[in-house]
Order: C-alpha cells, then structure tokens, then sequence
C-alpha cells in the first residue's frame, strides 16, 4: 500500500526536480520527468499486470523509477531502466536507495538501441518509454519482439509533444496485432498492447 508517507516522499523529490528544471537552462541537464498523476498510472497498471519485467527507456532522475520499483516492492517483477547520462543514473540510484528499492532495479547507462538489440524475443512484460522521441521509431521493430504477447508499452508525453510523436504513433496504428490508446494523463500517455 502507498502510505501518506510514501506519497509525501514522492512529492519531495518530484518538487525537487521541478526546481531544477526551472532554474536549469541545457535541455541535457534537465531531469523532464513524468508527472505525479503519470506515476499513480503507472503504478496502477504495473499492480494489475503484476510483470516480471520492466523495461523503462529513460531513467532521468529516477522518479518514474521509484513509481515502477515501489508497484512491485512485494512480487517478484524487477525493473532494468536504461539512460545514456551517467549522472542521471547516479541520481536515480541515490533516490532507490532512499527507498529500499535498490534490489528491484538495474540501472543501465546504456544506448537503448544497442540493449534492445541484445534482448531476447518475448523478454518484458512492460516497457515504459520517455526518452529521445525522434528514435521511438527505430526501435519499434525491436519493441514489437521483445515485448511478450499481452504485455505493454506506455509512452510518455504524446500530448504535450504531439508533433514529435505523431509518425511513432500512426507506426504503431498501422502495425497488426497491437491495440492502442491515449489517455489524457500527465503530458498524454499512450498505451499499446500486444494482443
């Protein structure tokens, strides 16, 4: 269960991010992480599928790391989160520790192409996306065969970047076999489902 406690904690850290995003001028050093209201998203959905694995594409600052970490605190599913800055992971390994979650995660400062490259057919339950939007396409092919029949991808910010998502997304419409919606939570969730 989420206690007030917890939630309190959460709220620390994403307003901690919010100030240093406000007071940072170079994109690469801003943390652009996801919203309160997309973190109880993720955690809800994560709490139903209860997955063994989770591939989060963007680890930023580590705050949708905790949400991933803390939905599977009490089941077997781990998460492996992946970003190419190692300052962001060292900052998202800090906030795991803080919360105990440290054995839930594997921090990966790594290209994302180069992992999913390497990862095995049908190997992730859920894949979170929030990252370089311009590359979504390109790993599309490599989505499609890691992801195992029934699991989910959620892709961050395709309302408030409409633009920068629109041909990932008409890909995705156009690919058979997949099932997919947008919800307007946070900055625009969308979720795909491989029926």
């Amino acid at each position: 269960m989420l206690s007030t406690e917890l939630f309190a904690r959460l709220n620390a850290i994403w307003e901690e991010g919010e100030h240093h995003d406000a007071v940072t001028t170079e994109r690469a050093l801003k943390n652009l992480f996801i919203t309160p209201d997309t973190g109880r998203f993720l955690y809800q959905l994560l709490r139903h599928a209860n997955p063994q694995h989770v591939l989060e594409i963007g680890t930023s600052n580590g705050y949708s790391t905790l949400w991933l970490a803390l939905a599977l605190r009490d089941r077997d599913g781990r998460v492996t989160s992946l970003d190419i800055l190692p300052a962001k992971q060292e900052q998202a390994a800090q906030h795991l520790q803080e919360f105990a979650l440290q054995h839930k995660v594997e921090l990966l400062c790594q290209d994302a192409s180069a992992y999913l490259r390497e990862a095995a057919d049908g190997s992730v339950d859920v894949v979170f996306l929030d990252a370089d939007r311009s590359r979504y396409m390109d790993y599309w092919p490599d989505l499609c065969r890691i992801l195992r029949r029934g699991g989910l991808i959620v892709v961050d910010n395709v309302l408030s970047h409409a633009a920068e998502c629109a041909d990932f997304i008409r890909l995705v419409l156009a690919t058979e076999g997949y099932l997919a919606e947008t919800y307007q939570i946070g900055k625009g969730q969308f979720v795909i489902v491989k029926d």
